[in-house]
């Protein structure tokens, strides 16, 4: 516990000073949603922060970094299509992976295409479908053919151990990537990258990992040694902090938690990871732009500063 709360102070006071240093990058989030909610004082914790060097405060980080910033729209789950779309914009992502709330999995074509059109004219890219559960042959038809007509490249789903064969073909026949998420503890199936990573070693490369890191974390083990351990199926990655590297820790802002996320990104810079980093910010349902818009701002100062 003692070596928990010490860690927890050291990253508070790096994710402060990286948001004094790196400035540009959060205010340019949460200035994009500040006419919906107010900013709090958060007091100062602990001991003086580290010192660390600001290497490219002109954003060269673009330059270098091969992945993308998005959304997981499970995020915005109490919001309408309408309103998920423009808080996206809002908060400066492009890039997009909808949960069925926004796009039902039993869609007809023409709503899809619809949807698809909304998403396209709002300046946004659907990259993507997510958590898709796969209990049966039935559900993996039924994902495959829905990420195809609404011109997905990736599903992150959740597919039974023994329908991975069928998910395989259908990997094969539809060029559709599929990235495995993993719930952390109490998930009886992929608590971790590395319980998906031994089910899937042996199929086709187009079949790999989300890495929630949040989740990742829960289950004790450390994100960044994870997304480098598995590289090789590396495909999706769900951004978020917990409060606590237990069963028990809850969704926070990026940065508030346990997480090392300056330690993350420089781990998917190192590893060249090349897909989408989507934020999935799960508390305050109800209200969820001002921590969401913290969380992008927060990331973005220290990609800034990496």
């Amino acid at each position: 516990m003692k070596k928990e709360m010490m860690q927890m102070r050291e990253i508070e006071q790096t994710r402060r000073r990286f948001l004094q240093a790196a400035g540009i990058g959060a205010a340019a989030s949460l200035a994009g949603a500040s006419g919906c909610f107010g900013t709090q004082a958060r007091p100062s914790v602990g001991k003086e922060p580290r010192r660390f060097e600001i290497r490219n405060p002109k954003f060269e980080i673009r330059s270098k970094r091969r992945f993308e910033l998005g959304l997981a729209s499970y995020t915005l789950r109490k919001f309408k299509l309408d309103e998920t779309l423009a808080m996206t914009k809002r908060v400066g992502l492009k890039y997009i992976c909808f949960k069925s709330f926004h796009l039902p999995l039993d869609s007809m074509q023409e709503h899809i295409k619809a949807v698809v059109a909304k998403v396209k004219k709002a300046g946004l890219l659907l990259y993507g479908g997510g958590v898709i559960s796969m209990k049966s042959e039935a559900e993996v038809h039924r994902a495959f053919d829905y990420a195809k007509a609404a011109g997905m490249k990736i599903i992150v789903g959740v597919p039974k151990y023994e329908l991975l064969t069928l998910v395989n073909k259908k990997v094969q026949q539809y060029d559709i990537k599929v990235a495995i998420h993993n719930h952390g503890p109490g998930d009886k199936n992929y608590p971790t990258p590395a319980v998906a990573y031994e089910k899937i070693k042996g199929l086709d490369k187009r079949i790999g990992l989300c890495n929630d890191i949040g989740h990742t974390k829960r289950a004790g083990v450390d994100p960044s040694v994870s997304a480098e351990r598995f590289a090789d199926r590396l495909l999706d990655v769900h951004i978020k902090d917990v409060s606590a590297a237990t069963a028990k820790g809850r969704g926070v802002e990026v940065g508030r938690g346990v997480i090392d996320i300056p330690k993350f990104l420089r781990t998917l810079l190192k590893i060249n990871y090349s897909g989408v980093v989507a934020f999935e910010y799960e508390k305050d349902a109800d209200d969820p732009l001002a921590g969401l818009a913290e969380s992008v701002g927060y990331v973005r100062g220290v990609l800034a500063a990496v």
